[in-house]
């Protein structure tokens, strides 16, 4: 497709709908899917694979070459899902060779100047707000919110339906539906708003709760916790999330406020 004042490589696949402004570079080897829009001044590079509708704004760079001195030019991928809107001036590197590929789900929200490192894996529905950043090897659920500048180490997980506070330096994994807070980052309650907003009901909002009393309010270990929460608590899709994310924590959940 010859878009005026762009440069779109002829390797480039290029759905016949999608809308490219002036200034803008596509590299080889990108694939952009139908109703995509891509504002000007973005710089698209090799191994990009954008889905269908998605909105890319003017100063963004998608599928740069990962900022990990380990990498060996290998062929790795950048994925943006369906109906996801990248803000100004995002910054997006694509996978090394430990996952290959650095995937962001659908209908997320990258608000201007964030920054997703490779291997990230996002789930769908997240909201990254300003400046927040992901180092490499992150991965996080669907329904995600991250507050502006939030800054999030590498290797960490971060659960589905979690929200994590503004200016918050996230060390350790962060459990699914959450809210995170304070210096050093602690729980603070579960992400009851959002929750409500996505359709839960009442009793299981408060199922959720009495699972995390238990975590981080009966000064128990973690591994006390979850004995008893296996053994009290009926078997259910929240509370296994909550225990499988709990026995897969590499670097370890973060405190509660009560610990000291």
């Amino acid at each position: 497709m010859n878009q005026p004042l762009a440069y779109v490589h002829p390797g480039a696949k290029i759905a016949k709908n999608v809308v490219i402004e002036p200034f803008t570079t596509i590299h080889n080897n990108v694939e952009i899917g139908e109703g995509s829009w891509i504002g000007s001044n973005v710089t698209i590079m090799e191994g990009a694979r954008i889905g269908k509708n998605v909105s890319i704004f003017p100063g963004a760079v998608i599928s740069a070459v990962p900022q990990d001195k380990k990498f060996n030019e290998e062929e790795t991928v950048t994925i943006i899902g369906d109906n996801t809107t990248i803000r100004e001036c995002v910054t997006i590197n694509r996978g090394t060779s430990d996952r290959m590929k650095t995937v962001i789900g659908k209908n997320c929200w990258i608000m201007a100047y964030c920054h997703i490192a490779h291997d990230c894996i996002v789930g769908d529905n997240c909201i990254f707000s300003n400046n927040s950043t992901l180092a490499g090897h992150i991965t996080v659920g669907d329904h995600v919110v991250l507050a502006g500048m939030t800054a999030i180490q590498q290797f960490c997980m971060v659960g589905s339906h979690a929200f994590i506070t503004g200016g918050s330096l996230v060390r350790k994994d962060v459990p699914p539906f959450v809210k995170a807070a304070r210096e050093p980052l602690s729980y603070v309650g579960i992400n009851s708003i959002g929750l409500r907003r996505r359709g839960f009901s009442t009793e299981k909002i408060r199922e959720v709760q009495d699972i995390y009393r238990i975590l981080y309010q009966k000064n128990y270990n973690n591994s006390q916790a979850v004995t008893i929460i296996e053994a009290e608590m009926e078997a259910t899709p929240e509370r296994d999330d909550i225990l499988e994310f709990i026995k897969n924590s590499q670097r370890g959940i973060m405190k509660g406020y009560f610990s000291n």
